[in-house]
């Protein structure tokens, strides 16, 4: 008893001890064994296996031993264990802080790139609906050109018809076969133009649906962010996904995100800007060969108004002559009349002359004479027939020169017939169809 007060009088240990692990205390018991112990035979039932009292009180201030390290070490755990969950809880709120501020930091930079593909998709339909009205043009001034080909392929043919000599290769030709060749060399580079606008139509729509796809990338993204934004601890749709801390293979980094769109934005403005150019030299296209083309259409019809000017004054000349050559003709006809009534006129004194000098030549005996009678009568005779000769000479003359009179005037009409007919071919059939001929507005592809 003495033992146990002096154990219960002691001083209470400290409440705080270093944080280290106490040693394992070992105690050797004594066994009630050895030279002096009490054991004996005739006691021998009633001393096996016991303690001694001191044994006894050492056991026992073991187990208080034992039970102190025990709860100084349950309460060193204890003040550790709030710590490292006050440390862990601070640290998680840090943390998700963080995350918190990325995402939306995340969020911020995709609504910026998602702006930005937005806008550029707007410009590239925009610019996409710009072209294809240009292109519209084009297909319409395409279409109109085939007037003017047409014009020139037929008043080309037209003139074929022309007769001979004017079957020529005049100014008005040579303005026509530049016209056809002019029109075919613009419809070749509409053509081209229009092929040109088709790919870069395709290319604006192949760069369009990119930045659609990144775009709507982007918007499932910040939608999935948004939702992550608004997750919390006590959000009711928390669930534990052990494996979705790793990193994914195919994942990309900042660099590589941010390049990609920055990729497709340039590459989309690219194609914008090369869509502009394409409108922009569309436009210049247009206009410049519709003013070719009604320049040329004034030249054709300058030349056409000259030669039907040179045609009228060569047809009004023509008739002139004609006119002439009919008066010529009418007059050697009377000639020629006359010349026969000469002759005519003439024959019945050749008739007297000659028959005096028959009748003369039957003068009896000496009584045929050359008198001064027969001298005159033989010298009339001759002086008849030197002028009937040279009237018939006159007359041969005078015919010939009608013929010829009469040929000119067949030349002459059937010249005036081929002006005429020239004429209408180019004023009636040439010119006339010209007025079908497309209008500026037209040409340029606006109506």
């Amino acid at each position: 008893m003495a033992q146990t007060d002096i154990l219960l009088t002691k001083e209470p240990a400290p409440q705080t001890v270093p944080a280290c692990q106490l040693p394992h205390k070992l105690y050797d018991v004594a066994r009630n064994t050895g030279a002096h112990t009490s054991s004996g035979l005739a006691t021998a039932g009633f001393r096996t296996a016991k303690y001694l009292v001191d044994e006894w009180f050492q056991n026992c201030y073991a187990r208080y031993h034992q039970a102190f390290a025990d709860l100084d070490q349950s309460e060193q755990q204890h003040h550790e264990s709030q710590q490292l969950a006050a440390e862990t809880e601070a640290l998680a709120q840090r943390t998700q802080q963080d995350s918190t501020k990325k995402v939306g930091e995340h969020l911020q930079d995709m609504h910026c790139w998602k702006s930005e593909l937005q806008r550029q998709v707007e410009e590239l339909v925009a610019e996409t609906d710009l072209l294809l009205a240009q292109k519209q043009r084009l297909e319409r001034t395409l279409d109109a050109t085939a007037v003017p080909f047409s014009i020139a392929t037929d008043n080309l043919q037209c003139r074929e018809r022309r007769q001979h000599p004017d079957l020529v290769r005049d100014c008005v030709e040579m303005e026509l076969l530049k016209e056809a060749d002019l029109i075919r060399n613009i419809q070749e580079l509409l053509k081209r133009t229009m092929m040109q606008a088709v790919n870069q139509i395709r290319m604006n729509h192949k760069h369009k649906e990119t930045c659609e796809m990144d775009w709507s990338d982007k918007v499932e993204a910040c939608n999935i962010d948004e939702a992550c934004c608004r997750y919390h601890n006590q959000s009711t749709d928390l669930q534990f996904y052990p494996h979705s801390a790793k990193f994914e293979e195919s994942a990309s980094t900042p660099e590589t995100w941010a390049k990609f769109t920055q990729e497709n934005l340039y590459r989309a403005e690219r194609e914008r800007l090369a869509s502009v150019n394409l409108r922009k030299l569309i436009d210049c296209i247009l206009q410049d060969t519709s003013e070719d083309l009604r320049l040329q259409c004034d030249a054709v019809n300058l030349a056409f108004g000259r030669r039907c000017e040179e045609l009228d004054d060569a047809r009004h000349k023509l008739e002139h002559h004609l006119r002439k050559a009919l008066r010529e003709i009418m007059d050697q006809e009377h000639n020629v009349a006359a010349l026969k009534q000469a002759i005519r006129d003439k024959e019945a004194p050749l008739k007297v002359a000659q028959t005096r000098l028959y009748q003369r030549s039957h003068r009896p005996n000496v009584e045929l004479c050359r008198d001064a009678v027969q001298f005159r009568l033989v010298s009339e005779v001759e002086e008849l027939n030197l002028s009937l000769a040279a009237l018939r000479e006159k007359l041969l003359e005078a015919e010939q020169s009608l013929r010829n009179l009469e040929d000119t005037r067949m030349s002459l009409e059937k010249d005036i017939a081929v002006k005429t007919n020239s004429l209408f071919i180019d004023r009636q059939k040439c010119m006339a169809h010209r007025t079908r001929y497309p209008t500026v507005l037209q040409l340029a592809g606006y109506q």
